[in-house]
């Protein structure tokens, strides 16, 4: 584990020096970022003008959903972000030198690059978070904080899984671009309220097929003691645990079919 850690830090300092040359690149991206959390923040705060309570859940504790969602999502673009160069590793035969380096290719696809406008989103999304659950009435302890950090470490490694796994379908198909990939990222939107709001089918598909529901939902209703919370809530480190395994065994069954560019 330590070995792990230590390559992670070299190879992912590499990358960040890299992005680092471009300054306006990297100002853009955060900037373009928090602005698209600010707008759905404003929707939010437009809605709860005319509706103070949507399922049992107040403005704060949807602020606190919402924010989860970015928050988890920036720290794995900005840290795991390798995960979306898959695609064009396969097409472009690029996998030939991950395969042949004596490091985990796992390892080197999670730290192939660095989502500079993830910074934009975790940053927003910290500041959001702070303040949901500074307005939210929470008793607090030791272990409901250590829980917390849990729960949060919990909501990391699932995102991180969820690209990984999507991102690892183009040993599959064989597509050039992000497609798919994009299409399971983008249904993180749905999970951005809470889930309660709709039909059962969906609320299933984000909680087994999908776990987003994980991510944010079912914490919150943890950490708020909504229903669901207590079991739940529970839950999501063992959905952590089984659905990471699963990711990381999909990438590395694509493994075995990749056959490099063939020139």
């Amino acid at each position: 584990m330590r070995r792990t850690m230590y390559l992670y830090a070299r190879l992912f300092s590499q990358q960040l020096k890299a992005i680092l040359e471009y300054q306006a690149d990297f100002l853009i991206l955060v900037v373009a970022a928090m602005l698209t959390q600010v707008l759905g923040f404003v929707f939010i705060w437009l809605v709860y003008q005319r509706i103070p309570v949507v399922h049992g859940w107040s403005y704060w504790e949807v602020i606190f959903v919402f924010a989860m969602v970015n928050f988890s999502t920036g720290i794995s673009q900005f840290f795991f972000e390798g995960t979306w160069r898959i695609s064009g590793l396969i097409n472009t035969g690029g996998f030939d030198l991950i395969l042949l380096r004596p490091i985990s290719p796992t390892l080197q696809i999670l730290s192939g690059a660095v989502g500079m406008n993830g910074l934009g989103n975790a940053l927003l999304g910290g500041i959001m978070l702070f303040q949901a659950l500074s307005h939210v009435a929470i008793d607090w302890s030791i272990l409901r904080v250590a829980i917390f950090i849990l729960l949060f470490l919990c909501a990391l490694v699932i995102r991180v899984a969820i690209n990984l796994a999507s991102n690892s379908l183009s040993f599959w198909t064989g597509a050039p671009g992000n497609a798919f990939p994009m299409m399971v990222s983008s249904l993180s939107e749905f999970v951005k309220f809470p889930l309660t709001i709709y039909a059962t089918g969906v609320q299933l598909f984000f909680s087994i097929i999908i776990p987003y529901a994980f991510i944010n939902f079912y914490p919150a209703s943890y950490l708020f003691n909504k229903p669901m919370g207590g079991t739940m809530g529970v839950l999501t480190p063992i959905v952590t645990v089984l659905f990471a395994a699963a990711s990381i065994w999909i990438f590395r069954k694509g493994l075995t079919r990749y056959e490099g560019t063939g020139s």
